[in-house]
């Protein structure tokens, strides 16, 4: 490959942690000075609430290795890092958060895991730095995602991880508009590998997952890449359509054996209720799936970069 290409790209995309670029960045510089390569670190700015972006292009006038896109709304994270891995042009590249917890001193084992054969080296937090309420909420999360689309997640591991070149060039070929990257990293079914890496305390900004947003974020996936849900209506139907025969054919066997009776008003309207519910509910979620298919028909695309700064504002 030629020498003007880097041979290393780290992507990290941008939200509401302005104080901590310059260490981040540093810190990521000083971890692979044993880094003979071309080196490029892309910093996307998801419209952070802090001004993140003057931060960025102060880091990238006196850091030459430094890249800087901005996005021109908030997108979320994992549009942003989309647009990271459609900049990056190294053999490896490192996906990573900006506030820190993801430390840059484990890049050089991550990167060294793909070095060695593997495709997706991914890092696994053996002992996270969260508190109670977030760990509970990021172990619900990958529970409940796994559950609906049927692929079981590991909640210790997320999107920091060393990628290989073909891996990146599959994930940028994937024209969906609903993106969840470490489902789609899983879906190519390359080689990977997990990598014991240490997890940093967050000692600047908060994190913009609440658990309802988590939850609704599950649900968006599983909507994107399962068909459970559509399955669970089916399975509702029939179990419905079941007890409705259970229930005619006690009636006939009542009529025909002389027990029979005037039925109760109470009765009737609870099976109008239930059927009713069960009904708009099938409608509600065959709805869901036609909007995210309305959604795709659009083709509209999955950011938009409104600025770049950084080597020569490629």
């Amino acid at each position: 490959m030629a020498s003007a290409v880097p041979s290393l790209s780290i992507i990290s995309p941008v939200y509401g942690c302005r104080n901590c670029l310059e260490d981040l960045v540093d810190r990521t510089r000083e971890a692979l000075r044993d880094h003979h390569g071309r080196l490029e670190f892309i910093l996307v700015d998801d419209a952070s609430p802090d001004s993140a972006w003057n931060r960025i292009c102060e880091l990238a006038a006196n850091r030459p290795w430094i890249r800087g896109l901005r996005l021109s709304r908030n997108f979320g994270q994992h549009a942003a890092i989309a647009a990271g891995l459609e900049e990056a042009i190294g053999d490896i590249v490192v996906v990573m958060d900006c506030d820190l917890q993801d430390v840059p001193e484990e890049i050089p084992a991550l990167v060294a895991a793909v070095l060695d054969g593997a495709d997706v080296a991914l890092a696994r937090r053996a002992q996270r730095q969260d508190g109670l309420f977030k760990r509970f909420g990021s172990w619900a999360f990958y529970r409940i995602l796994g559950w609906l689309t049927g692929i079981s997640h590991d909640h210790t591991t997320a999107n920091f991880g060393a990628y290989s070149r073909r891996v990146v060039d599959a994930l940028r070929s994937m024209p969906e508009s609903d993106r969840f990257f470490p489902l789609m990293v899983r879906w190519t079914g390359y080689r990977t590998t997990l990598v014991e890496v240490t997890h940093g305390r967050r000692t600047h900004g908060e994190s913009a997952y609440s658990v309802r947003k988590l939850l609704s974020l599950a649900l968006k996936i599983a909507l994107s890449y399962s068909d459970k849900p559509l399955r669970m209506v089916v399975a509702l139907g029939l179990t419905f359509a079941a007890i409705s025969l259970l229930v005619v054919g006690l009636s006939i066997y009542r009529y025909l054996i002389g027990d029979t009776q005037v039925a109760g008003f109470t009765g009737i309207i609870a099976s109008v209720w239930m059927m009713g519910s069960v009904i708009l509910s099938s409608v509600g979620i065959i709805g869901l799936y036609l909007g995210r298919l309305f959604i795709d028909a659009k083709r509209r695309p999955n950011f938009i970069i409104a600025e770049r700064v950084g080597a020569e504002d490629a």
